[in-house]
């Protein structure tokens, strides 16, 4: 079933740059000329984020290491996608993003679920989508267990989008990279009203997708709109509606050879398995959100939040994995040593996800005697269902890592019907007191309740799994400021996740394990030095390991046994370095390894697709004497990573080197924004990713070379 939302065309877009909807004859949307920088202002620093908390709260005040990607360095690097802004932690991997699919991600070693690592403005967001960034403000990464903030989660971390508010702003974008890509986005907002008391953010963009892969050009439509109503003094309301259509061929990665080798000399141009007739995988999202506040008096408030967010996918690729030797007769689930592979007709339409969320809070400060308090009580419950046809996977034909595939018929098999597969729903009561004993020493503690009833479906609709649980996730920390702009913590934390499936080539194939829990221990250090804001934190996570044990029969079978324990330290530092530098710059060092498994050959060794060290920077030097003329940069280091589980194909280290610039000018009168970015400036060849999908591995090459040039009118 298609989405209750129409798609639109660039027409749309254009329609509403129309003199007659972008309000062009009131004279109170003419804005003042400003520069970028005065508009960005803390530029690629963040002072504050809701990702941590229940409300927006200091980061120097939050004792948890967050991560936060300003809209200023969005705009420079000219991200479209979640990979463009995580790059920017040196946390953060990539866990299987295939360039046209949704995108998946490591951080701190673990990976995130899109089932429930993913958020909007704090309330659930299905993560099987690439969520638009035209209409956010911020990117904020909480590094870590979050059980306190949204429950049943992944131990690696929670990735929060917070919207654009309203604002007195109209400006056009346009935008190309070398392989004719193009773009058009417009950003326009007003406050109405006598006392400016209803705000609207709309936001629109249109892209005609050029990838660098070959036969992998697609195209996007977005729209969204923000509202922001004072309803009085004492009462708000804000609501977000977004919706995005996206469709491109999906691009799948390589496979070990002959399970053994990585593949070499590969093209990161060349898309394995391609089909003249195939299609491209379509992705429609459908994203709402509202929240009403009221201050009952300076110190109390309540507020009830509710959200719906659901995604339909039509995946159809055809799909290059394992080989079949005609010779033996024998099937592997890898290339061959030569690089030969199969290619699959794989079928997936009205993948439908849905979330539907309902939480509402109660906070407030008060003291008791010289202590202080600060108090959130709430409640929360969340729905997830998914609704799916069992795919069909046909293999059709072969082909080679080293030449374009022939064509082949297409299966000639019909779409399996569509069922309820998982039906799932989360209570939550919760609470967090920030206690203050003085102007140095704090306590937080905070705790949440939380129930889980899960029932999962066969592809014909029986009922074969039912889960029922109930856990409690305290959360407490140790907070000690010597010093108004420094703080020390102390934390520690408990989780919830959802157990694994097991992969089809498992002897308990489809089972579903129970759900695990997880402890974090932290330590760190926050300081706001001058112009900038530096962290450190070190932290060692322990969850259940979940993988696919093999036994003396050469079968294998997914269990829960032992632990996997990550141990880590994360630097980091952003903001006003000099008068004309800005930087965002971080470092990890992460320790994973498998613990207790049961197979020797898989401890011992740094887990897979997880590298001992990363690096990040990005960079924003303003050149004196140039007035509006900054020179952008930065860089991307991994260290060298495993492939495979028993720790035996390692890929190489590497280091990415960005360049660009941004210039401000006047054109016409108007304040205009040029900005020329070009990543991987020195055209590496690397492995970017080396992850696993439903207990497959895969292998994705990095970007080669890429240049982008855009300009941004402010009317």
């Amino acid at each position: 079933m298609a989405l209750p939302c129409p798609r639109f065309a660039p027409s749309l877009l254009a329609l509403a740059l129309s003199p007659t909807l972008c309000w062009a004859a009131e004279s109170a949307v003419v804005l003042d000329a400003t520069t970028i920088e005065e508009q960005a202002g803390d530029g690629y620093r963040a002072r504050s984020a809701a990702v941590g908390g229940f409300n927006e709260a200091e980061l120097l005040d939050t004792p948890a290491s967050v991560s936060v990607v300003s809209r200023q360095l969005i705009d420079d690097q000219q991200a479209r996608l979640l990979s463009d802004v995580l790059k920017n932690d040196a946390s953060v991997g990539e866990a299987y993003a295939p360039i046209g699919y949704y995108e998946n991600f490591v951080v701190r070693g673990f990976s995130l679920n899109a089932a429930n690592s993913y958020r909007v403005n704090g309330r659930s967001l299905v993560g099987e989508q690439n969520v638009a960034l035209e209409n956010k403000q911020q990117v904020e990464l909480l590094k870590g267990l979050s059980g306190l903030q949204s429950g049943v989660t992944e131990p690696g971390g929670l990735i929060n989008y917070a919207t654009k508010r309203a604002e007195n702003v109209r400006s056009l974008s346009v935008a190309s990279n070398q392989d004719g890509e193009r773009y058009l986005a417009a950003d326009l907002g007003h406050w109405f009203g006598a006392e400016q008391q209803v705000g609207v953010r709309l936001n629109l963009a249109h892209e005609d997708i050029r990838s660098f892969v070959e036969h992998a050009d697609g195209k996007r439509d977005f729209i969204s709109l923000a509202l922001d109503w004072n309803i009085s003094p004492d009462a708000t309301l804000q609501l977000d509606a977004e919706y995005q259509t996206r469709e491109q061929p999906s691009v799948a990665g390589y496979q070990l050879l002959g399970g053994t080798q990585v593949p070499s000399v590969v093209d990161p141009d060349k898309r394995l398995g391609h089909q003249s007739w195939g299609k491209p995988v379509g992705i429609d999202s459908l994203n709402l959100g509202g929240r009403f506040e009221y201050r009952f008096d300076e110190n109390w408030k309540a507020a009830v939040d509710a959200s719906h967010s659901k995604v339909v996918i039509d995946d159809y690729s055809t799909f290059p994995y394992g080989y079949y030797n005609p010779d033996s007769g024998t099937w592997s689930p890898h290339f061959s040593p030569d690089g030969d592979y199969d290619i699959s007709d794989y079928r997936s339409p009205d993948d439908t996800r849905q979330h539907d969320e309902m939480q509402a809070t109660l906070s407030g400060a008060f003291a008791t005697g010289s202590i202080g308090h600060e108090l959130t009580l709430g409640s929360s419950a969340l729905r997830r269902i998914v609704d799916r046809r069992s795919s069909v996977n046909v293999p059709i034909g072969a082909g080679n890592i080293h030449e374009d595939p022939a064509d082949f018929a297409p299966t000639g098999l019909p779409l399996n019907p569509k069922q309820r597969r998982l039906d799932s729903r989360q209570y939550g009561l919760f609470f967090s007191d920030r206690i203050s004993f003085d102007e140095h020493w704090q306590v937080l503690l905070g705790g949440r309740q939380v129930r889980l009833i899960e029932e999962a479906f066969t592809s014909s609709g029986v009922s074969d799994r039912r889960t029922r649980r109930s856990e409690f996730l305290p959360n407490a920390a140790l907070l000690y400021k010597p010093q108004a702009d420094t703080t020390l913590y102390l934390s520690y934390s408990k989780g919830l996740s959802l157990g694994g499936e097991a992969p089809w080539f498992t002897t308990n194939e489809g089972q579903t394990l129970a759900p695990t829990t997880s402890r974090q221990l932290e330590a760190g250090l926050k300081r706001d030095w001058q112009g900038l804001s530096l962290g450190a934190a070190l932290f060692r996570i322990d969850q259940a390991l979940q993988y696919s044990r093999p036994d003396d029969n050469g079968d294998l079978t997914y269990v829960q046994q032992g632990k996997q324990r990550n141990i880590g330290l994360e630097l980091s530092a952003s903001g006003q370095a000099s008068r004309n530098l800005q930087l965002s710059a971080s470092t990890a060092v992460i320790r994973a390894r498998a613990i207790d498994s049961g197979t020797e050959a898989y401890e011992g060794h740094q887990a897979v697709n997880v590298p001992k060290v990363r690096a990040s920077l990005a960079a924003d030097y303003r050149i004196p004497g140039i007035q509006g003329l900054s020179l952008l940069g930065g860089l991307q280091y991994s260290a060298s990573k495993y492939a495979d589980p028993s720790g035996t194909v390692e890929v190489g280290d590497y280091t990415i080197f960005n360049l660009g610039s941004r210039y401000t000018t006047r054109i016409e009168g108007y304040e205009t924004v040029l900005r020329l970015t070009v990543d991987n400036l020195f055209d590496k060849r690397y492995w970017r990713d080396t992850g696993a999908y439903q207990g497959d591995g895969y292998l994705f090459p990095g970007d080669p070379r890429t240049a982008r040039l855009s300009a941004t009118v402010n009317f």
